[in-house]
């Protein structure tokens, strides 16, 4: 298994919203990584108290911090990573299992295309018992921070 914890350190998140724990493989058109739910994770608090689930935006961020800003930051030219930022702009997602506190999710993506800046993916995630959580498409630009515009 490769270290990939120069990808991982580009990432633009910090916790709580940081949901990459480990990459796996990652070349110019796959990644697979992982991420463990934390069973203290801020949502849970309100998101079906008693019998927390992780809700689906958050399945989809984890899918898309994996999945699509991983991948993009590896298709970056390495002396620009500094420097762009991959941005989610939309996904096509099916929900088709519940994730619970400790669930370790594996997310699998595939890159569809990658030009002019913009990747679209085949994204996947499952649980430890390979029961699939949810999969579909989705799609980011990367862009430079410095044309990063903010209103």
């Amino acid at each position: 298994m490769s270290d990939y914890s120069d990808i991982i350190s580009f990432l633009p998140y910090k916790d709580p919203f940081h949901f990459v724990n480990e990459l796996i493989e990652l070349n110019d058109n796959q990644v697979v990584g992982r991420y463990r739910i934390k069973k203290n994770e801020y949502y849970f608090e309100g998101h079906f108290p008693g019998d927390p689930i992780v809700p689906g935006a958050i399945l989809g961020e984890i899918m898309a911090q994996i999945g699509l800003v991983c991948l993009g930051l590896h298709l970056s030219k390495p002396e620009e990573r500094a420097y762009v930022m991959p941005v989610f702009t939309s996904m096509s997602v099916d929900f088709l299992s519940f994730a619970k506190p400790d669930d370790l999710l594996t997310v699998y993506s595939e890159k569809i295309y990658f030009r002019f800046g913009k990747l679209k993916c085949r994204v996947s995630c499952k649980k430890e018992n390979d029961i699939e959580v949810a999969n579909g498409s989705m799609s980011g630009i990367i862009i430079n921070k410095t044309d990063r515009i903010e209103k």
